[in-house]
């Protein structure tokens, strides 16, 4: 597939062998709501253009309401100064094959701003998650005589972002939703030719300053950016754009590229959400080097100065390096002679990765799904937070259908375009950046040396004194707001309730008064595993004041079996005492993923309140009379309340 070809044509997914065959399968097919969730799910992952995608979206709907409750939702509402509707089928399908589902309301066109203002509007009765600003250059950009100067262009293009800035806070006031402002789109013919940016009050002179106006005051605001002038600068805009489309249906955005546009918004939904892709699985020969380590020794190797091919081999090292600079995980899963593998790390004098930049180093001659499941339980997490990168389409091919919950990216022949396969495809989609995100992968190299010493420890105990834990516990502070958010949505398996909140939200917790907040940071000497753990408590809606409710408790799976929970329970406890409540109550709410935490509660001393047989949530309490828990005797509390 060349991508300068076919650039909007979502050329990283493996392409649909016969379309219309798939979707007859699939609508005849009998079974539940899983299966038939999992199998349209399957096809959405399939390259697909616009007709076949708004298919696929029909048969979603028609899917609705068999869907488990327990399938990640989100509740996107977009406002616009366009035609946005064919839009939609875009963002479903993508989301849908990112394991969310979206409902979206599409408010009507041209209220963009009633709409915000409006409190009675629909967009506010639709209570939504999220909500989506696609605005065009023409409805906001300010228009002035050719010959004004730099500082009148400035004044006006900042009286337009601040307006801006101004429906943003009302909506996150109102909305409790994250704001996802769309960067105008501007296809404007320019006036001057290439002199067009040397004169400041000329339309691209103008559209270029509010875009970095517009990007530097969301920075400041914690608002998302939708930015799809930068995503298609490399694909050409003429393939995005329809100027006749334009005037006779006021759509910006083409049908033929409705698929990739939808991508690009859902890639933003699936990361509020929490479902980008954590860990990047690579190959080694003729992935991350030229040829065959086993065949031909250490110097046959194709990497670095000295051809075109090796230096595309580094540039996708060094690409790769940043992804663990940012926060991906790394991992291999090769097959070949470890000794062979580790000496290619170690000695080849080009070689920019290295062993410890792995978190986990798979090498093995076995089927490689395996080796991936390996790689998971090594991690402790979920499969489909993988993303596996191979050059052998029969290996990518098995990975597809063995573990369809990893994402396998068609990955081109040429070497030069691995960095740009695995970026367009969005699956480590980011909506913040924060210091313990660029130490992530360092924390799960540490991790690996944990479970090597604890693999040769024979007393459990002794083990844990040696890892000499610190667990500190304070309220939820500002400058952790984003990676409090981060852990709400992203964690599964230990979530006891798994609800999911936005960054305004948060703050809210943090504002109220009746709410008591815990943030938990753990190291040891083996490094900081920094923020894993929190809690929320507050009030029953309709409960007695004496009685304080778990609303969320989460941990990071990295630091299981340290008995940080119970330490947690210590602290909440104790605080909850001091507020005079007498019963502490614990909900979980089962889903696919968190079946680890089934029993905590019961383990932790809370007694059997109630049950909903429907939906199998149980309630627990844990009168605040008697002795709670202390925390375990290797681990060391530091309460910072």
């Amino acid at each position: 597939m060349d991508i300068a070809t076919h650039p909007a044509s979502l050329y990283w997914l493996a392409p649909v062998d016969d379309f219309d065959e798939a979707l007859a399968r699939l609508r005849e097919a009998p079974g539940d709501g899983v299966a038939a969730l999992a199998a349209l799910r399957s096809l959405a992952e399939k390259r697909l253009d616009f007709v076949q995608t708004r298919r696929l979206d029909r048969q979603l709907d028609r899917l609705a309401d068999r869907l488990p409750p327990d399938v990640p939702r989100l509740k996107l509402a977009v406002i616009s100064s366009s035609t946005v509707d064919h839009l939609v089928p875009g963002i479903r399908m993508g989301a849908l094959r990112r394991g969310l589902m979206v409902d979206v309301l599409v408010c009507p066109f041209g209220q963009w701003r009633q709409q915000v203002l409006d409190p009675g509007s629909e967009l506010y009765g639709f209570a939504p998650d999220a909500v989506l600003l696609s605005l065009e250059a023409a409805a906001i950009m300010p228009e002035l005589p050719l010959d004004a100067g730099a500082a009148e262009v400035a004044d006006a293009v900042d009286g337009v972002v601040n307006d801006l800035a101004g429906l943003w806070a009302i909506l996150r006031d109102r909305a409790r939703a994250a704001v996802i402002q769309q960067t105008p789109w501007s296809d404007g013919t320019p006036l001057y030719g290439h002199y067009e940016r040397l004169v400041p009050a000329s339309p691209g002179a103008i559209a270029d300053r509010l875009d970095r106006r517009i990007a530097e005051t969301a920075s400041e605001k914690g608002v998302l950016l939708l930015d799809l002038n930068a995503a298609a600068s490399d694909i050409g805009r003429r393939r995005i754009s329809d100027r006749m489309l334009w005037h006779h249906a006021k759509q910006i955005l083409s049908p033929a590229a409705v698929p990739w546009a939808g991508d690009q918004v859902a890639r933003i939904l699936a990361a509020i959400r929490g479902l980008s892709k954590k860990v990047l699985v690579l190959d080694l020969d003729n992935t991350l080097w030229g040829g065959t380590i086993g065949d031909d020794g250490l110097d046959g190797i194709v990497l670095g100065q000295g051809s075109g091919t090796g230096e595309a081999f580094s540039a996708f090292q060094r690409y790769v390096k940043r992804l663990a600079a940012r926060g991906v995980v790394l991992a291999v899963s090769s097959k070949n002679d470890r000794v062979n593998a580790e000496a290619a790390f170690a000695q080849h004098p080009e070689m920019i990765l290295r062993q410890d930049d792995f978190a986990a180093f798979e090498i093995s001659w076995g089927d490689k799904p395996t080796a991936v499941r390996r790689v998971a339980e090594q991690l402790e997490l979920g499969l489909d937070s993988f993303v596996f990168v191979d050059d052998n389409p029969v290996e990518r091919d098995l990975m597809r259908q063995t573990l369809p919950q990893v994402a396998v990216p068609e990955l081109p022949e040429a070497p030069e375009l691995f960095p740009t396969c695995i970026a367009d495809a969005g699956y480590f989609e980011a909506i913040a950046f924060t210091a313990e995100d660029s130490a992530r992968n360092a924390q799960y190299v540490a991790n690996r040396a944990r479970h090597e010493l604890r693999s040769g420890a024979t007393d459990m105990d002794a083990f844990l004194d040696t890892l000499q834990t610190t667990m500190t516990v304070g309220p939820f502070q500002p400058t952790d707001v984003t990676r409090i958010t981060q852990l709400i949505n992203k964690t599964n398996q230990f979530n006891l309730t798994t609800r999911r909140y936005t960054e305004a939200e948060v703050r809210a917790f943090m504002e109220d008064p009746r709410v008591l907040t815990f943030a938990a940071r753990v190291s040891d000497r083996f490094g900081d595993n920094g923020l894993t753990s929190i809690v929320i408590c507050r009030p029953p809606q309709d409960g007695p004041v004496p009685e304080m409710e778990i609303d969320t408790w989460l941990m990071s799976c990295r630091i299981l079996g340290r008995g940080v929970e119970d330490a947690m329970l210590s602290v909440v406890a104790n605080q909850v005492r001091e507020r005079g409540a007498e019963r502490l109550v614990g909900k979980y709410r089962p889903t696919a993923k968190n079946g680890m935490v089934r029993e905590l509660f019961p383990r932790l001393g809370f007694e059997p309140q109630s049950r909903d047989h429907k939906s199998g949530e149980t309630s627990w309490v844990l009168p605040l009379a008697g002795a709670v828990n202390a925390a375990p005797g290797h681990l060391h509390v530091v309460d910072m309340r």
